[in-house]
């Protein structure tokens, strides 16, 4: 999309990339890849609360956070599994089908938004984690990217902050998504302090190596070239 598009007209354009997207089994957690990139997700995001956000001592209940384009609540579902609390949660999600998916697997409690984030009713500076697992990958206008993280950083409290997964590389067989590289996370986030750390195995590579043995993904991923995505924790002083 032209760099000089009307930022609002990216919303439908999002919809339509969404809904050309394969929905087959290839993201299915029984797959022994997928179960092992979600694991270590996890895991480095909990070292991250812990070593990096100096939550060990912070009761996860009282912390509040958005999930800004949070699909079926997957990763909702994990924050709450973590500790958080539900009435402490809120998720944004664009497409309808997602919002009717995610409100039938989460407490009531939870709400999810239906709409893009700049209809959401989110206070500034009343979060102390604002989430997004690769949205802005999908987000091929560079205003809208900008005005999007403009409006995740003003929900974030001071000693709060952006908590990023995305993947810096592209993909050559999907024109719908591309790389955000850590030079452009910097350039969304500029008064941010960033902690980053390099993970998940190339879904190429970890598809094929897990047909072996799915211990080969550990193997693998020892190499952190072969890792494609980033975790980032974006500070806010």
């Amino acid at each position: 999309m032209p760099k000089d598009s009307h930022p609002k007209s990216e919303v439908l354009e999002v919809a339509k990339r969404y809904a050309r997207r394969e929905t087959s089994g290839l993201y299915s957690i029984l797959r022994p890849e997928v179960a092992l990139s979600t694991q270590e997700w996890q895991r480095e995001m909990l070292f991250l609360f812990g070593s990096v956000c100096g939550y060990t001592d912070v009761d996860l209940r009282d912390l509040r956070l958005v999930d800004v384009g949070c699909g079926y609540g997957g990763h909702l579902l994990d924050f709450l599994r973590f500790g958080f609390a539900p009435q402490n949660l809120y998720g944004i999600e664009l497409l309808s089908d997602r919002v009717a998916g995610a409100r039938a697997r989460l407490p009531v409690a939870l709400d999810v938004h239906e709409g893009d984030a700049s209809t959401a009713d989110v206070a500034s500076e009343s979060q102390d984690i604002v989430f997004q697992s690769v949205v802005f990958s999908s987000l091929l206008d560079d205003v809208f990217q900008h005005e999007l993280a403009e409006r995740m950083w003003s929900w974030v409290r001071p000693g709060g902050g952006v908590l990023w997964y995305d993947f810096v590389y592209d993909n050559p067989s999907n024109k719908d998504v591309r790389a955000v590289p850590l030079h452009r996370v910097r350039s969304l986030f500029p008064r941010g302090r960033m902690t980053v750390r390099r993970v998940t195995l190339a879904p190429p590579i970890s598809r094929r190596v897990c047909r072996i043995h799915p211990c080969a993904y550990h193997l693998f991923n020892l190499m952190p070239f072969l890792r494609t995505h980033v975790l980032c924790w974006i500070a806010k002083d």
